[in-house]
């Protein structure tokens, strides 16, 4: 940026003014994450969008169920084996979820089920013989569910999915056997209709794990897992965002790096960002056309989720210690970049389903060797736990918040069981999950003045907005 007098000394209204530039437009051009003199941002006083830094030591539960923070509860809100409103029986390996706003005040949770061949226990299947499907439960404001039914039905290894703007949930298919290996669409207030066994070829034949939608866009980013493991975007030709409108049909893609002989995420460095390639691949052969085309090959991919701009995935295994990783794609940039490292099993140890929270920070379940975990992640890079799962041969599975923010339901998947939990959780902040999509781990935070950061407060700015401003030579004091 060539230096002009004129803009030396100037308000942040008048720079955005001038520049034609927005807070987020400023906030993805920073470095990442700053320190206020030997302070993180979380503790800069002024900044309203940080400081939340987990809720302390987890009491043990008497019930040998689930450790919570103090001033947590939860309820079992369903359990396998139970009955459903038209009294069959719930099936087993409770797994993704998704939570939608129902009518009277009630969330409708789309749930699936991880499991392989047999009888299926729907009425109108795609494949008699597979035992895997979703199912719904409507669940009324004091936490207790009015109904509960089978949704879709015939399909093999329901693991995860996700939710679709327009109100949908799709849900994946983790495997390659037979006649499987798709992504359907479940659309929990029409179930078992004729959308819900029409497989999306078109999104492709692999061993399924979760997806995301941009909603800006429209297209859907989707996890493999397998060993190794590929990221896809499908581009629909329908783009109109409505139920049904990915069954016509699109393109899948791989993601790869240009001029990068050696293809494994491996060498990925923390704060490391590349620039993808994505490489038009087979829908039926994707795994042959991604390794063909020298594409990103991954240790294990798990979950995915879509918030302000910016497409979450982890990679299960990955890493130095192979205890996982959290990456992020900015899809306005095209950019991919490893956000977080798991070097200490205290902090992270296989994570899997991943979601956002309504205040901005990221949540993952672990999947790990003993007692498994939901963990947060904030913007700075600070790891918290929220809950323990005192049923050591079991993981947690499809975390997933009710539309008002009030409920957080999570699945423990074997013997299967759905709670709502609910406490003191952060009220919804729309501008620290902005700051989560563009701040860095604290560990590569460049410095920030004080007298910089005092100007920034006297202005009603964060500091991660100060340090753009300061980083093109504009001077706020």
């Amino acid at each position: 940026m060539t230096e002009n007098k004129e803009f030396k000394s100037m308000n942040r209204r008048d720079f955005l003014k001038v520049g034609g530039m927005s807070t987020v437009a400023l906030s993805l051009g920073t470095t990442g994450l700053l320190s206020v003199g030997n302070a993180t941002t979380s503790q800069a006083k002024g900044n309203p969008t940080s400081g939340f830094r987990g809720y302390g030591d987890l009491v043990p539960d008497p019930n040998g169920i689930l450790d919570l923070p103090r001033g947590f509860h939860y309820k079992i809100i369903s359990r396998q084996g139970e009955l459903m409103t038209d009294g069959t029986p719930i099936p087993g390996a409770f797994d993704g979820m998704a939570a939608f706003e129902g009518p009277n005040n009630t969330t409708i949770l789309v749930r699936n089920h991880e499991l392989k061949t047999g009888p299926a226990f729907g009425k109108n299947p795609y494949d008699a013989n597979a035992q895997g499907g979703t199912s719904a439960l409507v669940v009324g404001p004091n936490r207790e569910v009015v109904k509960e039914y089978v949704t879709s039905s015939g399909t093999i290894r329901n693991c995860a999915g996700g939710a679709t703007p327009w109100g949908t949930w799709l849900t994946c298919e983790e495997t390659r056997d037979n006649t499987h290996g798709y992504v359907f669409e479940v659309d929990p207030q029409q179930p078992e209709n004729d959308l819900s066994k029409t497989p999306i070829k078109e999104m492709g034949r692999f061993s399924h794990e979760a997806c995301a939608i941009d909603p800006s866009t429209g297209y859907v980013y989707l996890t493999e897992d397998a060993s190794p493991s590929y990221l896809y975007r499908f581009i629909p030709n329908d783009l109109s965002q409505k139920t049904g409108s990915l069954q016509k049909g699109g393109t899948l893609y791989a993601a790869a790096i240009e001029a990068v002989t050696d293809p494994s995420a491996s060498t990925f460095k923390t704060g490391q960002t590349f620039k993808l390639v994505w490489k038009k691949v087979d829908p039926h052969l994707c795994r042959e056309d991604a390794k063909a085309q020298n594409c990103i090959e991954f240790s294990r991919l798990e979950g995915a989720f879509f918030q302000e701009g910016v497409f979450w995935f982890d990679d299960t295994s990955a890493g130095d210690k192979k205890l996982g990783r959290v990456y992020r794609y900015v899809p306005h940039t095209n950019t991919l970049e490893l956000f977080y490292e798991g070097n200490d099993a205290q902090n992270m140890e296989y994570p899997d389903n991943i979601c956002c929270t309504p205040w901005g920070d990221l949540w993952f379940v672990e999947d790990g060797r003993g007692q498994d975990r939901i963990m947060g992640i904030t913007p700075e890079g600070k790891v918290y736990p929220f809950a323990a799962n005192r049923l050591n041969d079991s993981e947690f599975a499809g975390p997933i918040f009710s539309p008002d923010g009030n409920t957080l339901f999570v699945n423990i998947q074997s013997p299967g069981m759905t709670f709502a939990i609910w406490g003191p959780f952060p009220r919804r902040n729309s501008a620290r999950a902005r700051e989560m999509s563009y701040s860095a781990p604290a560990n590569l935070a460049p410095k920030l003045s004080e007298k910089t950061a005092k100007a920034a407060e006297a202005q009603g700015m964060s500091v991660l907005e100060a340090a753009a401003f300061e980083r093109h030579g504009i001077k706020l004091n």
